[in-house]
């Protein structure tokens, strides 16, 4: 292996990840940080660790030349970009290689090809991927999209051509709707971006949303890993994801697969990425993007696939060609992942950053955790309010549910609200149990998930105050404790005890 030390352009999770992965193969790692981060997990478990700068990420994380010094200071030989920041950055990839330090990541030129989604969707035409109807060419007036979309018929919607995470994007239903949000697609697109460039999509009524795994060498090898389902999403942003798809079958996983095989090799691609598609309710598939860069749930693929993704890129980084064929890739059982995010469900989903005052991780067969956090840490509200990864594997679907219900019960984080319970209650809703949803899950099912259980103590809680109180005997030396509910036969009893404690 020529690569022998890495620095990972990122924080959180994925940098505990991707250097996980680094020690198994004998790769030293070097982290980088901003001034809130100098606790970070992923400062902790590095061999080497630069600071970059202040908090915001624009001061520290998204500064190209802080990153690549830090990479010469160290005398790391490969930057590992992550995923968000400047993973997709064509710029960044193009200056990395300039400086004489590899890039675990495609070419600038991929980047740039795949990250401007007019393009992309130009380039899906040439290599006969199907596209959804709409403009190939950026839109610029109000006329123009109106003529587009009488002729597409509505819905439509706008999307930016160099975005992502569903920045830039407005659902437009009738001729009335149209102005304001192609005002307001332009105006996110450049606050995001630096680029309103917009361009208009036939708008496809509950699609699925599923992506497949694509991993290119720099000989020419192109294979897909199967298909991963992302259609459980709250504005646009992916919640749970799991693999195989519920409505996938043998055929249009093949037709698929050839599909995203046939655009990376039309852009030269290497290393992983994801071609992303959106499928109708009768089978037809369209593409939508293509991610130059590791994404968030590729867990699940590792699981089902038994392939370590960051080992391959790191591999492929280094020039050695892949060491499987198309055959020799298959599915063993099912794998669902839940992210776990620092918001509060029951307050629009706000995010609530802070200090962990106890974590309990889930643990067992088919379980694992990708996180960064501890007890004792802060989470800083400069960045995502993802904290955490919950993946299960299962070799049935229903098994995989199970485990994840399992799982999720025993995942405790206090001292901040969490997702947790509103994934719970995804993972038990008739829908998603049925395999029967598309990317409108979470409207279609609202009632239903905003159900909580009636605030009643539970068994941990009872446990929790049994033990505080034990304690408390023991330090003041009391032989006896009466705890009273509030009434006032109750109290009139025992009230005038001293060693009464009334709740």
């Amino acid at each position: 292996m020529k690569i022998k030390k890495v620095l990972i352009a990122n924080r959180g999770e994925i940098a505990v990840r991707v250097m996980r992965t680094c020690k198994e193969m004998g790769i030293k790692t070097v982290a980088v940080y901003s001034d809130v981060d100098r606790t970070s997990m992923h400062v902790r478990y590095a061999d080497e660790a630069v600071h970059i700068g202040p908090s915001p990420s624009n001061e520290s994380y998204l500064v190209k030349s802080k990153i690549i010094e830090a990479a010469k200071r160290t005398g790391a030989d490969a930057i590992h970009p992550g995923y968000g920041f400047l993973s997709e950055n064509a710029e960044f990839a193009k200056m990395v290689r300039q400086a004489g330090i590899i890039f675990i990541g495609p070419s600038s030129h991929a980047i740039s090809m795949m990250g401007d989604k007019i393009i992309a969707r130009q380039t899906a035409i040439k290599c006969g991927v199907p596209v959804v109807p709409g403009t190939t060419d950026p839109v610029s007036n109000e006329q123009e999209v109106m003529r587009i979309a009488k002729e597409i018929g509505f819905p439509v919607i706008i999307k930016a051509s160099a975005g992502g995470g569903g920045k830039g994007m407005r659902l437009v239903e009738d001729e009335s709707q149209l102005a304001n949000m192609l005002r307001m697609a332009k105006s996110e697109a450049m606050a995001a971006f630096g680029d309103d460039s917009v361009y208009v999509e036939k708008y496809i009524t509950s699609p699925h949303h599923i992506e497949f795994q694509v991993l290119a060498d720099q000989h020419g090898n192109v294979i897909h890993l199967c298909e991963r389902e992302c259609s459980i999403q709250r504005r646009h942003q992916k919640m749970v994801e799991e693999t195989p798809s519920p409505i996938m079958t043998p055929e249009l996983r093949e037709e698929m697969g050839e599909a995203a095989v046939r655009l990376a090799k039309a852009v030269d691609y290497e290393g992983a990425g994801t071609v992303e598609f959106l499928v109708d309710e009768n089978l037809n598939y369209y593409f939508l993007e293509m991610n130059t860069r590791l994404q968030v749930e590729h867990p699940v693929t590792e699981f089902v696939i038994g392939l370590d993704l960051v080992k391959e890129q790191i591999r492929i980084a280094a020039g050695e060609p892949l060491r499987f064929n198309q055959s020799d890739i298959t599915q063993k059982g099912h794998s669902i992942e839940c992210r776990i995010s620092a918001e509060d469900p029951d307050n629009n989903f706000m995010p609530d950053p802070g200090l962990i005052l106890h974590i309990t991780e889930p643990t067992g067969f088919g379980v694992r955790t990708d996180s960064y956090v501890y007890k004792g840490f802060e989470i800083p509200i400069y960045y995502d309010p993802m904290i955490a990864k919950l993946i299960v594997w299962g070799t049935t679907r229903n098994d995989a549910i199970h485990r994840m219900i399992r799982a999720l019960d025993e995942y405790k984080i206090s001292g901040i609200k969490t997702t947790i319970p509103f994934l719970e209650k995804i993972m038990t809703a008739p829908d998603f149990v049925k395999g029967k949803y598309d990317t409108h899950f979470i409207q279609k099912n609202a009632d239903y998930l905003k159900e909580r259980e009636k605030v009643n103590p539970t068994t941990e809680d009872i446990a929790a105050i049994a033990a505080f109180y034990h304690h408390f005997l023991r330090v003041n030396k009391i032989q006896n404790i009466y705890i009273i509910e509030k009434t006032h036969d109750y109290w009139k009893n025992y009230g005038r005890r001293k060693n009464v404690i009334r709740i």
